[in-house]
């Protein structure tokens, strides 16, 4: 399907959006892409974000867009190494919670939690990142019923592969052709969201058979990007496949899952990376995302877009065509 897009913030590059409705109003976390001339590599080094802004709106496909500015920086991280890659935000008890993946000074990927009173930060990080946790991604999902489960894990770049039953291992391993995929983890936070309140477990994604996806079915597997909504009941996991530059999606039960695999949300888009959001905001739903259009291909400094997102009367999300032409 061909739809009409936006790019939100057409003066700089923003990527990898987290999206949440506070208090009538929008608000999108996105990372910040800038020119850090490091060379590309599988690694993802190039991605060398150090700050976060939030924005704000009203009107998603025409009303103006307000920059609250930086509300989180790696100067203000006292467990800081490098790379502040894409967070997520959750309102608990009147506070804001952002969630935040970040190289320490080991160049290991932890999680990291920073709070504020407003949704438009500033946000003051906590002194050491979540006991336990690893690998990036973090999107936090709040069930309404006094629980919140956060979704986490990429590979390659994103270390999930050097981890196996949240025990780190001496050197990665990828799983290969018919074994099973690596998964994103899921876990509850504690009552005060600081910490997990359990081990994070494996989110599984079964094919139309009722069998996990398999390390070698690159067009359906989890690689990032993990994110969750809810319609009509049903709990819809999605993520992008990576490499293949797809983003997908699972249809669940519960938070936990398992997940059954659905199909194809959005099409490859120019740039590498592939990166969403989805929210409902007053009747409609909409996929936030990136690409890099506007830089003329350099996957590294990616910009904020957004589009109308269907669903037909069995509740399948439409997919939306990532190239304009």
């Amino acid at each position: 399907m061909k739809t009409e897009k936006r790019y939100l913030v057409p003066g700089d590059y923003m990527a990898d959006p987290a999206v949440h409705v506070f208090d009538g109003k929008l608000y999108i976390y996105p990372s910040h892409d800038w020119e850090s001339g490091i060379a590309e590599n599988d690694n993802g080094d190039h991605f060398n974000m150090k700050d976060y802004h939030v924005y704000s709106m009203d009107d998603v496909m025409n009303g103006e867009i307000t920059d609250h500015g930086v509300v989180l920086s790696t100067g203000d991280i006292p467990w800081a190494g490098r790379q502040l890659w894409d967070c997520d935000v959750a309102f608990k008890d009147g506070k804001y919670y952002m969630y935040f993946p970040l190289k320490d000074q080991n160049d290991i990927f932890r999680i990291g939690v920073a709070v504020s009173d407003k949704p438009y930060g500033p946000f003051v990080p906590e002194a050491n990142p979540m006991k336990g946790s690893y690998s990036i991604d973090p999107a936090v999902w709040n069930d309404g019923d006094g629980n919140y489960y956060m979704y986490f894990g990429g590979l390659w770049g994103g270390q999930l592969q050097r981890y196996r039953n949240n025990k780190a291992l001496e050197s990665a391993i990828l799983p290969e052709g018919k074994e099973e995929a690596l998964p994103s983890r899921v876990v509850r936070l504690s009552d005060d969201m600081m910490e997990f309140a359990e081990e994070p477990r494996p989110l599984v994604i079964l094919d139309e058979n009722g069998k996990p996806l398999t390390a070698g079915d690159t067009e359906r597997r989890f690689f990032e990007a993990s994110w969750v909504h809810k319609y009509n009941g049903k709990y819809y996991f999605s993520y992008s496949t990576g490499d293949t530059h797809l983003l997908c999606y699972a249809i669940g039960d519960n938070p936990y899952g398992p997940f059954t695999y659905q199909g194809v949300i959005l099409t490859p888009v120019v740039g590498w990376t592939t990166h969403h959001a989805i929210v409902e905001f007053k009747g409609k739903w909409y996929l936030f995302h990136h690409d890099c259009v506007p830089s003329e291909g350099k996957t590294w400094l990616r910009s904020l877009k957004v589009c109308e997102l269907q669903y037909d009367v069995d509740g399948k999300i439409i997919t939306i065509e990532g190239l304009d032409e």
